[in-house]
């Protein structure tokens, strides 16, 4: 007895570790939305009606929490699990919009892919706004306790954003140890504030009637379109939840949401909406002035800016194992990836995403200037976002769920309709800065297309054709070649035919080494591939093998641990004394590969610039030879 009551009660501390990990790492965006929401919402009606107005305002905010992340998202979307994982990747596998008709084969990219792609280029358009809006609005709180404070906003901002970004590269181990305790403070705080002023003015509770929703847009129409387009920062972060489900899992996201999150924000959201209707005149910055002035207020301030700082971190976080995953599945050219963590295969730091992502925000502070200015752009990216997701969601209820296609469509078509609401509120916000997250998704869009097009392309050129199919085991019995000691690998991107890299070798040196593999590492449509899974070996006689490595999109291949199992196969395949070879493309044009002019010439420069293979697969330098392989795009 007293065995099962220790492991329960171990159990219980397991999964309040991981809703309180959950609490800094999935809701920090969401979590500092009462930072910006209430009051850009309330902006966009007469300062007379303000205060009546706030019921409606409050009752379109908790509809959206409820309909979009309650309903939509924690009770439909997470359970479009892809073997624990979650993201827009795992839609696009669940849904099995990659797959093309093995009757009918392209080398095109299907319009559901491009649109999953779209999807992703605007969450990284999020990582570029999140880090500037959340920083920015915090520190905005400044001014509101010291009036001559103004001048220093934005130097402050771009200071906490440069020191934000310089330390990822360190990882974020250390600091992660604290997001959960930090934002447990910051929801429990969210919500005492906000209660004490309900308790004030209990009449504000009238705002659950989603009457007062319907009854403000309806006698307000020409507010409409600003209203809702504000509405929707209240539920910006909400693609977290699903996003990351694979490091929490969807129980652990789920009892922090109900059991802290939302009650959190809902108190608070309508705690602000009580001040407003008990101060009218006074809606420059309704959260801030829910804590008394002085110490209280100045502590709330510091509060915020640490709980941006958190939700700036999550999603640049998450921006890296976005990147990673796309790169793993050929939609991105291949960067340098390091791992912070030994003991975490998600913690990971990109460079080069981090130095974009740093400039991207920091260029968007110093442009916008101030986060009335900077809401205006925060909502097509996060509206677009949802809607594609509604979309694949369509595919895995049909395919996966075996939902009836009427059943699909009316549960679709009910989403839909709201996140096109908030999108198309947010279409004229285009020139008030709109266009940011678009010209940030339209550029990684092309890159995404861009490269995956080129792929495809180069694989058909290579592999496609009659001359990889001879077989390798005669080649081998052949007079004209000389088996000298030693082993190779052949690193090659089809598990069919003969590579043309080896043809290239015996050509040139007329000899192959004793024991030749042919390697392959592809990656598969699911996050991971269990251990005694990963390889497959085969033998084609002649001291020749062909063995392939299976890796998930969320792991990094480890050609060093392949070769170890392909030598305990019984395989002379010596881990230190191996050459390794690769083709080196040297992409041409004038060739007929069906892209754009534009497109071969950006997949050139890409190729070029692509972190090599090499490098990729983590293999000693000395160990390496390359053959120049001429393809015409």
């Amino acid at each position: 007895m007293s065995h099962s009551t220790s492991d329960q009660a171990s159990s219980a501390k397991v999964r309040l570790a991981l809703s309180l990990a959950a609490l800094g790492v999935v809701f920090g965006d969401i979590g500092t939305s009462p930072l910006y929401a209430l009051r850009e919402s309330i902006h966009h009606l007469p300062l007379s009606e303000q205060a009546s107005g706030v019921y409606g305002i409050l009752s379109l905010i908790f509809w959206s929490l409820m309909l979009v992340v309650s309903l939509k998202y924690a009770t439909v979307v997470m359970r479009a699990d892809n073997r624990g994982e979650g993201g827009i990747f795992s839609l696009l596998a669940l849904g099995g919009l990659d797959r093309t008709n093995p009757k009918k084969p392209s080398r095109g990219i299907a319009p559901g892919v491009v649109l999953v792609l779209v999807g992703a280029a605007m969450i990284c358009g999020e990582g570029v706004i999140t880090p500037a809006i959340s920083v920015l609005s915090a520190t905005e709180g400044l001014q509101l306790i010291v009036p001559a404070a103004e001048r220093f906003v934005i130097p402050i901002t771009v200071v906490i954003l440069v020191a934000l970004f310089w330390m990822q590269r360190h990882g974020t181990q250390a600091i992660g140890l604290l997001f959960g305790p930090i934002m447990l403070i910051w929801f429990s705080v969210l919500g005492l504030l906000g209660l004490w002023h309900m308790v004030q003015h209990p009449e504000v509770l009238y705002a659950l009637n989603p009457y007062y929703a319907w009854d403000l847009l309806h006698t307000h129409p020409e507010a409409i379109v600003p209203i809702l387009g504000s509405v929707v920062l209240a539920i910006t972060g909400v693609e977290a939840l699903y996003a990351d489900m694979g490091h929490f899992g969807r129980p652990a996201i789920l009892r922090a949401w109900y059991g802290l999150v939302l009650p959190g924000l809902t108190l608070n959201y309508f705690g602000q909406g009580a001040y407003v209707i008990s101060h009218p005149f006074d809606v420059e910055n309704p959260f801030l002035s829910l804590a008394p002035e002085g110490l209280m207020r100045g502590g709330l301030l510091l509060l915020s800016i640490f709980a941006a700082i958190i939700a700036s971190q999550a999603l640049i976080s998450g921006t890296f194992s976005l990147i990673r995953q796309a790169m793993q599945l050929g939609y991105f050219p291949r960067l340098k990836v390091q791992h912070t963590n030994a003991a975490q295969s998600g913690q990971i730091y990109v460079p080069l995403v981090n130095f974009a992502l740093a400039a991207g925000a920091i260029t968007t502070v110093l442009l916008f200037k101030s986060s009335s200015n900077l809401a205006a752009a925060y909502g097509i990216a996060v509206t677009g976002t949802m809607a594609v997701t509604t979309f694949a969601l369509f595919f895995v209820a049909r395919r996966r769920w075996r939902f009836k296609w009427w059943q699909a469509l009316v549960m679709c078509a009910f989403f839909l309709s709201i996140d096109l609401g908030f999108f198309f509120a947010n279409v004229p916000k285009f020139f008030d800065g709109g266009w940011l997250p678009i010209t940030i998704g339209a550029v990684l869009l092309a890159v995404m297309h861009t490269w995956k097009s080129g792929r495809n392309e180069i694989q058909e050129k290579i592999y496609g054709g009659a001359t990889t199919e001879l077989e390798l085991s005669s080649i081998a019995k052949s007079k004209n070649i000389v088996r000298v000691s030693g082993s190779a690998v052949f690193m090659v991107a089809s598990p069919k035919g003969t590579p043309l890299a080896l043809l290239h070798h015996l050509k040139a040196n007329k000899c192959l080494q004793e024991t030749v593999v042919l390697l392959t590492i592809t990656t598969e449509e699911v996050p991971s591939i269990p251990s005694d899974e990963k390889m497959t070996i085969e033998s084609m006689g002649e001291g020749v093998w062909r063995a392939v490595g299976r890796y998930g999109y969320m792991e990094q291949p480890d050609v060093a641990w392949l070769v170890e199992r392909i030598s305990g196969q019984g395989v002379s395949l010596p881990p230190l004394a191996t050459t390794f070879y690769f083709n080196r493309e040297m992409i041409i044009s004038g060739g007929n590969a069906r892209m754009f002019e534009w497109q071969k010439a950006l997949y050139g420069v890409l190729s070029r610039n692509a972190r090599p293979v090499r490098d990729y697969y983590r293999i000693l330098p000395t160990q390496i030879i390359e053959i120049g392989l001429p393809v015409q795009l």
